[in-house]
């Protein structure tokens, strides 16, 4: 376990999966420049890029918030046993995420809080659990803060064509609605505070219920951005989508905001799926940004 405390919250990094996931860097960020990948292998390599293979590295984790009292997960990974016909390197895994959540001190009853940023098929996997035949949620006492535009975008009842297309088939019915049928669900809009210290606030683009979670404790700030950012490169190239952003226009503008306040207020920027340190101190460089540093994480002494 890799832990850092900022103000009164404990962050802890809970890992699910961390490898290639098959895509080239001009198929992943069709509208990043060659030159960013190639004069940046040497510092890409090897969390962010296989440069063997040429192809990116994701990691694929859940951020354990600890703050007020309260037990918090912000996204909650691809899921165990899961159908994903139209995304193999997903499809019917097998890790140990729980046994790695246990190890940081948490089983799935002691959950006050799920987050997820937005709906997509690595982000809401662990929401439910198979129970017999049944999808049932994973964390029983926890409420489940899941954006409304997402949740009414990826009900197939409304009959919406996502950019994603048949990569998120069944991840609305196994990792979604069971948590919804079973009550379990808060689904908010613009922005919901969680608490003195922690903030949800809309951010589309990449979907239209796309969210970022600010941190406020103390002098300290981050902001957990989701996809917001899927490499590092998007910092450094805040206009390059990845492919997988619905509204691309929409997306850029709300990148260069995020990382615009991240930069004003010397806040830690903590995407999805960031290798390594997984998280980053980001200035301002002309009409772009530029890597400060990287998060001070240490090993925790947590024990499950």
């Amino acid at each position: 376990m890799e832990q850092m405390t900022l103000g009164d919250v404990s962050i802890t990094r809970v890992w699910e999966y961390f490898g290639s996931v098959d895509m080239t860097p001009d198929t992943f960020f069709p509208e990043s420049s060659k030159e960013v990948w190639e004069t940046g292998a040497e510092w890409l390599a090897p969390h962010f890029l296989d440069s063997g293979t040429n192809t990116v590295k994701s990691a694929i984790q859940t951020w354990l918030l600890r703050s007020e009292g309260r037990t918090i997960l912000v996204d909650t990974g691809v899921g165990n046993h899961k159908d994903r016909p139209y995304a193999p390197v997903w499809n019917r895994l097998e890790t140990d995420f729980l046994a790695n959540l246990a190890r940081a001190g948490v089983r799935p009853e002691d959950v006050d809080v799920v987050i997820n940023t937005h709906l997509h098929i690595d982000h809401v996997g662990w929401n439910t659990h198979l129970d017999g035949r049944q999808w049932v949620p994973t964390f029983p006492n926890a409420t489940y803060l899941m954006p409304k535009a997402d949740f009414d975008f990826w009900n197939p009842e409304n009959g919406h064509e996502p950019l994603l297309g048949r990569g998120n088939q069944n991840v609305f019915e196994d990792s979604v609605a069971p948590v919804h049928r079973a009550g379990r669900t808060l689904l908010w809009e613009h922005s919901h505070r969680i608490d003195a210290n922690l903030r949800l606030d809309a951010a589309p683009g990449h979907t239209p219920g796309s969210s970022v979670l600010t941190l406020t404790s103390g002098t300290d700030r981050a902001v957990f951005v989701g996809d917001l950012l899927h490499s590092p490169v998007q910092i450094l190239e805040p206009d390059a989508n990845s492919c997988f952003c619905e509204d691309p226009v929409e997306a850029r503008a709300t990148r260069r905001k995020v990382l615009g306040w991240a930069a004003d207020n010397n806040a830690l920027v903590v995407p999805a799926h960031l290798g390594g340190h997984g998280a980053a101190e980001v200035v301002r460089e002309g009409s772009a940004f530029s890597i400060k540093g990287w998060a001070p994480f240490a090993p925790s002494t947590a024990q499950g």
